[in-house]
């Protein structure tokens, strides 16, 4: 008996001893109160909502979404992630113009900088949200018409584009030591028509987004 005794309390203070080991590599290894520097890559895949004109009838597309993220702790399990992202947003989309139908594909490339809040419940894990201020670098329009028209073409490429939008993200960070995989849903808030008088369809963008980023 009294050889089981000795060994059951030689077995717990092993397993104390490892639990306190543990405990202070965890401590040790816990980054959620550093601030935080990386660059992210991936996709996204976007499409539109509340979309007007033309009988209007949009498909998503892919693009590439890219760029600098910083983590800026409040504390251990607060904080603020501002981001510098190169955006491709964009659709595919059907319809009729002025009487005849149309398709083609719109690629709208941005610099988006969401400026987006930190829960870090754990280590592993973060989950983002926040709004996102967009300005358009660079627009694209593929044209495909049975009957080709410079008329209709000059529609589309003269519409009074907003360059300034803002928006709205959420997602998570999984973060596997200096790796981050990130997910986010973002929408717009404003149409792409600057001030409400184009007469191209009118629509604001939504977007899907998956990164792979290395922290330092």
């Amino acid at each position: 008996m009294k050889k089981t005794v000795i060994a059951m309390s030689i077995l717990f203070c092993s397993m104390g001893t490892a639990s306190l080991k543990a405990q202070d590599s965890d401590t040790d290894t816990d980054a959620r109160g550093n601030f935080a520097f990386g660059i992210k890559a991936g996709l996204n895949y976007s499409n539109v909502w509340d979309e007007q004109g033309q009988d209007f009838r949009a498909d998503a597309k892919a693009g590439f979404a890219g760029g600098v993220f910083f983590g800026i702790p409040i504390g251990k399990f607060l904080g603020v992630q501002p981001e510098i992202l190169v955006s491709q947003k964009g659709f595919k989309a059907s319809g009729t113009l002025f009487g005849s139908a149309y398709s083609f594909t719109k690629t709208t490339t941005f610099l988006d900088i969401p400026l987006q809040f930190q829960v870090k419940p754990a280590q592993f894990l973060t989950i983002v949200a926040g709004p996102q201020y967009s300005y358009l670098l660079h627009e694209k329009n593929v044209y495909v018409y049975g009957s080709n028209s410079i008329a209709q073409e000059q529609e589309f490429e003269n519409e009074n584009i907003r360059k300034n939008v803002l928006g709205f993200v959420a997602g998570f960070d999984i973060i596997i030591s200096h790796v981050v995989v990130s997910g986010r849903a973002g929408w717009d808030f404003q149409a792409n028509n600057g001030d409400g008088t184009s007469f191209t369809p009118r629509y604001k963008n939504q977007w899907l987004q998956a990164t792979v980023g290395f922290k330092i």
